[in-house]
């Protein structure tokens, strides 16, 4: 990280603002030609589309680039997940006192020896902090979100995923001082509870965006909570929350009609119920991912698809029960699709494809179709794809009944697409006579 910033002190000295950059502060034997011809209004300018790597390299040019590029203007935005292992609390100490009031955003991500020492002085330094990434600082507790809480009354955006020393009084501190907070991320946070959403909500009531991927103690309450203290919110990820089911997304549905995003991947408790409620009051949704939820079927995306238009990206990965028929439902009323994953869902034949790629508006913006391990699908299903002229990437990873052949014919119609596929080899081989039927490994297993 030293290296980067030089042994000059660079992180140590105070930044000075852009009005107390003065013409007398130049060494005057600088006289370097381009120093001569740009004025240093432009240089300031230049420099503020630089990274922190390239400031700090200008910074050691000479002594008027030192001044420019070390001015705090420059440093409203700083990201150090580059140097993650290097940085350490000086590091984040020194930045705080050079940038006080300039910095606006700081992402920290992955700088698992930061403490709440640094980010407490940070804290007090950078008052106007208004997006701040904590993600994986393992070392961070409670103490780092109660001096955020003191002094970080403008932050909107905090992610603090994957903070494992983070209890429910973390949030409720965030809730006494950042009231204008719309985005937030504690997923993995394993100590946190329905306590803690209910408490931040109820505050912070601007909240749009919540992610809280794989928290075992939040449950159906939790998020129902969220969702009537927080009516603006329109992106809701609830990925792995095995608690979280149909109550708590038809509570969504009633209180936050502009929802636009929804993740419940792998939140095994979801049914049909859900689908229909999101069908019935969030008209705008465009991102539905419901990866693993195997108790959904063709019943309740009839209900999803005859109001949601406006859908875009849907992962059906691992929804076993879906058939043909959800596909003809996308095709008839959701135009918009442009990523679509079925893989898994071993129901889904030919006549499935055929609904995507000859509707007429269907596949007119389909750009990503991912279709692994979709053991009906044939390259009469891939034929079915060549007027899909926006498709940019399709997964075939052991679909068995596609054939090198079929792929080549598609790619022939479609030059621009990028194929992924993988031919394992035929399991079990054939008899040694020829006369013995052949099994799936499944079969033989079994």
């Amino acid at each position: 990280m030293m290296n980067h910033h030089g042994q000059n002190g660079h992180l140590n000295g105070h930044v000075k603002s852009r009005s107390e950059v003065k013409v007398s502060q130049y060494s005057y034997d600088d006289d370097s030609y381009i120093n001569k011809k740009l004025p240093k209004e432009l240089v300031l300018r230049i420099f503020s589309f630089l990274d922190v790597v390239t400031l700090c390299r200008c910074a050691q040019v000479c002594k008027t680039w030192n001044v420019l590029a070390l001015d705090g203007s420059n440093w409203q935005r700083v990201d150090l997940f580059e140097f993650q292992k290097d940085v350490e609390g000086p590091v984040v100490e020194n930045l705080s006192k050079r940038c006080g009031g300039f910095l606006k955003a700081l992402s920290l991500r992955g700088c698992q020896v930061i403490t709440d020492q640094a980010l407490g002085i940070f804290a007090e330094q950078c008052k106007n902090i208004e997006a701040l990434n904590l993600n994986n600082c393992k070392k961070i507790t409670d103490a780092t979100c109660e001096s955020l809480g003191r002094h970080s009354h403008r932050l909107r955006k905090l992610d603090v995923s994957s903070c494992p020393n983070l209890t429910d009084n973390a949030l409720r501190s965030i809730s006494t001082g950042c009231k204008y907070l719309e985005h937030i991320d504690i997923s993995w946070c394993v100590r946190m509870t329905d306590d803690a959403i209910d408490i931040l909500s109820k505050s912070c009531n601007r909240i749009a965006v919540f992610i809280c991927r794989g928290l075992e103690e939040v449950t159906d309450h939790g998020i129902e909570q969220l969702a009537i203290n927080c009516p603006n919110l329109k992106k809701l990820n609830v990925q792995g929350c095995q608690n979280v089911g149909d109550e708590a997304i038809t509570a969504v549905s009633n209180h936050c009609q502009d929802l636009i995003s929804l993740c419940v991947s792998n939140c095994t408790r979801i049914t049909d119920a859900a689908l229909q409620a999101l069908g019935n009051g969030c008209h705008q949704l465009r991102t539905l991912e419901v990866s693993g939820c195997n108790h959904l079927t063709d019943n309740g995306f009839q209900c999803l698809t005859r109001n949601c238009h406006e859908l875009q990206n849907m992962d059906l990965e691992e929804c076993i029960q879906i058939t043909d028929l959800t596909l003809a439902h996308l095709a008839s009323h959701c135009h918009r699709i442009s990523a679509l994953t079925l893989s898994h869902c071993e129901l889904i034949t030919d006549e499935g494809i055929r609904h995507i790629g000859t509707s007429p508006y269907a596949c007119e913006y389909l750009t990503i179709l991912e279709l692994d391990n979709c053991p009906l699908v044939t390259d009469v299903g891939l034929e079915h794809l060549v007027t899909c002229a926006a498709l940019q990437r399709i997964e075939l990873y052991d679909c068995q009944l596609i054939t090198r052949a079929g792929i080549r014919r598609l790619r022939n119609r479609l030059p621009n697409l990028r194929v992924h596929a993988y031919f394992a080899p035929v399991t079990p081989p054939p008899s040694v006579g020829g006369s013995r039927q052949r099994y799936c490994k499944c079969c033989v297993i079994l």
